[in-house]
Parts: structure tokens; sequence; C-alpha cells
């Protein structure tokens, strides 16, 4: 093996160990990054972000059956339907219920979602999203409709993806945030309200 040859594979090994690192850190530090959770909410709406099924719509369910708000916009293409009936099915009226099935984004959810917002006379609205999404979705409706106050009560049951898949979504997220900046202007650094608790409380979630 030639000098040079093994100079390269070193910095090769230094390189490699460095995104290791990173790599493990991101996860570790996933929810105290990415989620954010805005605790105990009263609001005028909850908006549903399609894309989970099996966290996001139960916990939309929990949250009006709760009393956090009258109303639920179900917002995505693709599962759209199947929020509504899952929201049905976990105890919340069709009545209650309103649709917009054509985004295919978040920042198609937020810019969608404004018009029917508007309709409605919205002041403030509670996004319900799986927690490793829910810095860019409030920060992106934060964005977008910056005369509505918009507070984050993500989704946490997860335990539905393999590891190695939710890890996949995790860096991804880091990547969309990044991306989302740059395209749209949405800023990844959210500060809460005062009062908000730590991330790594189950119970009070925030960022």
């Amino acid at each position: 093996m030639s000098p040079r040859f093994r100079k390269r594979y070193r910095v090769l090994l230094k390189v490699g160990g460095v995104f290791s690192v990173l790599g493990i850190l991101a996860l570790v530090f996933a929810k105290s990054l990415l989620c954010v959770d805005s605790g105990p909410q009263q609001a005028d709406v909850i908006i549903l972000l399609g894309g989970g099924v099996f966290d996001r719509a139960p916990r939309a369910a929990e949250l009006f059956k709760a009393g956090a708000a009258s109303h639920i916009i179900v917002s995505g293409d693709g599962d759209c339907d199947e929020n509504r009936l899952a929201l049905i099915l976990g105890g919340v009226p069709a009545t209650a219920i309103e649709s917009e099935c054509k985004s295919t984004s978040t920042m198609e959810n937020a810019k969608f979602t404004l018009p029917l917002l508007q309709a409605g006379g919205t002041k403030r609205a509670i996004i319900v999203t799986s927690w490793y999404h829910s810095r860019r979705a409030l920060n992106t409706f934060c964005t977008v409709a910056p005369r509505i106050d918009f507070v984050s009560l993500p989704a946490y049951r997860a335990h539905h993806f393999p590891a190695p898949i939710l890890g996949t979504k995790i860096f991804k997220e880091y990547v969309k945030n990044v991306w989302y900046c740059f395209r749209w202007g949405v800023s990844p650094f959210h500060h809460p309200p005062a009062g908000a608790a730590a991330c790594f409380q189950p119970a009070k979630f925030a960022c």
C-alpha cells in the first residue's frame, strides 16, 4: 500500500467517522430538533395533515373529544378519505370534518387550507402531524398565514414504523427543513411560547 493511498484511506476513515457521529447525534436529538409541542391548547380548528393514518388521525380524534377544537380540517392527497374515515371511527361526527384533498406537500397543505381557515374566520388552529414533521409543518403554516395563531400538538405513535424506516424519515426531515428554508423562506427555527416544556418529556413535548 503506497503512502499516498494510506493517507487517503485515513482521510476517508476520519470523514466517515465524522458523518457517523453526526448521524447518531441527529437521531439522538431528533425530538429536540424536529419536534414542537405547544402543550394543552384550545383553538377554533384542528388541521390534520395527511401521511399518517395510524398515528395522526387518532391524535386528532383524541384532541377533538377532549374539547381542544370543535372542527377538523383533513388536508392532503392520497389518504384524505382514509383519514376522514379514521376520524369518524374514532368518534368524530362527520359534520365536524372538512376536507382538502388536493395538497401533495406541506407547503400545499398550508396554501390550500388557508382559504378554508379564512372562510371560517379562524384565529387559532392546532396542527396535528407526526412528531418528526411538526417543526417544519408549524413553521410552514406560520409563514403562509402569519395572521393566524398556529400551535402544534403532534402524534407520537411512530411505533408502527420499523426502526430503519423511522430513521430514514427523520434524516429526510432534516433535509426538508433545509430545503424549505432556501426554497420557501421557511425558517427552521421556532420559538415556542413562554412556559413550553422540554421535548424529552412525553406528557408535554416542546422544543
